[in-house]
C-alpha cells in the first residue's frame, strides 16, 4: 500500500496555508510570520501548533481561533488551491491500494482533494491525525491507516514532504519516499528528509511509479 501525505505532496498548499495561519496569528496579537510557521510547524497538527504557541507565548489564543483558522482555510482552499504538478498523472499509473494520511482535519483533506480533482483516487480512504492520540512525528496516524486498510506496516510505502512526516513513517516501520517538488521546498529539504530516514527522495511525482517499483523489488 502507498500512503500519501496531503499537504505539500498531493496539493501545493504549504505557502497558502502558512500565509493564512500567520495572518490569523497576527490578528490575534501573536507575531508569527509564514517563515516561522513553516520552519517549526510544517507537517504538524494544527492543534499541536496552537498548543505550543500558547506555551511559548505564555497566554491563550482566542477561544474561537481554531474554528476561525479552519473556516478561512477551507474558503481560501476552495478558491485558490492547486494540485501538485503531475499528481494526477502519478496517481493514474499507480496500481494497488493507496490512502491519504494527513495532519489536517478530515474536512480540510476532503476540500483539498475535491478542489483539485484528486478525491477520485482515494475516497473513502482519508485518514486524519485528529483521529489518533499523537500527531506526527509519532507513528500513530500511519498505524491507524494500516489498521483501517488491513495492511501490515512493513508492506507500506509512505510519501512525505516534511521531516516530522518522514520520522512518523520510519517509526511506524514503513519505507518512506521523500518528496521535494512542492513550491515550498527549500534547497536543504532533501537533506533534512534523508536525515529523518527517507530511503529515496524525488523531485517530480512522475518518478514515483519507478521509485516504488525499485523499492518493492519488482
Amino acid at each position: 500500500m502507498v500512503i500519501f501525505d496531503c499537504n505539500g505532496v498531493l496539493v501545493d498548499s504549504e505557502p497558502l496555508a502558512t500565509a493564512i495561519v500567520s495572518q490569523e496569528f497576527m490578528r490575534a496579537g501573536f507575531a508569527l510570520t509564514p517563515d516561522i510557521i513553516a520552519r517549526y510547524f510544517t507537517g504538524r497538527r494544527p492543534a499541536d501548533m496552537f498548543a505550543e504557541v500558547e506555551i511559548a507565548a505564555g497566554r491563550k489564543l482566542p477561544a474561537d481561533f481554531a474554528a476561525t483558522v479552519a473556516s478561512v482555510t477551507l474558503r481560501r482552499f476552495r478558491a485558490e488551491l492547486r494540485a501538485t504538478r503531475h499528481a494526477s498523472y502519478a496517481l493514474s499509473w499507480l496500481r494497488g491500494p493507496k490512502c491519504v494520511a494527513s495532519s489536517s482535519s478530515v474536512d480540510r483533506i476532503r476540500v483539498s482533494l475535491e478542489s483539485t480533482d484528486l478525491i477520485r483516487f482515494f475516497e473513502p480512504n482519508l485518514f486524519s491525525a485528529s483521529e489518533v492520540r499523537n500527531g506526527k512525528p509519532a507513528p500513530d496516524l500511519f498505524l491507524h491507516a494500516c489498521n483501517r486498510m488491513r495492511v501490515a506496516p512493513r508492506d507500506c510505502i509512505v510519501v512525505e514532504d516534511s521531516p516530522v512526516g518522514v520520522a512518523a513513517g520510519v517509526a511506524a516501520g514503513m519505507t518512506v519516499v521523500g518528496f521535494v517538488g512542492g513550491s515550498h521546498a527549500g534547497t536543504q529539504l532533501a537533506n533534512h528528509l534523508k536525515a529523518a530516514g527517507a530511503t529515496k527522495v524525488i523531485t517530480d511525482l512522475r518518478a514515483l511509479k519507478s521509485t516504488i517499483i525499485d523499492l518493492r523489488g519488482w
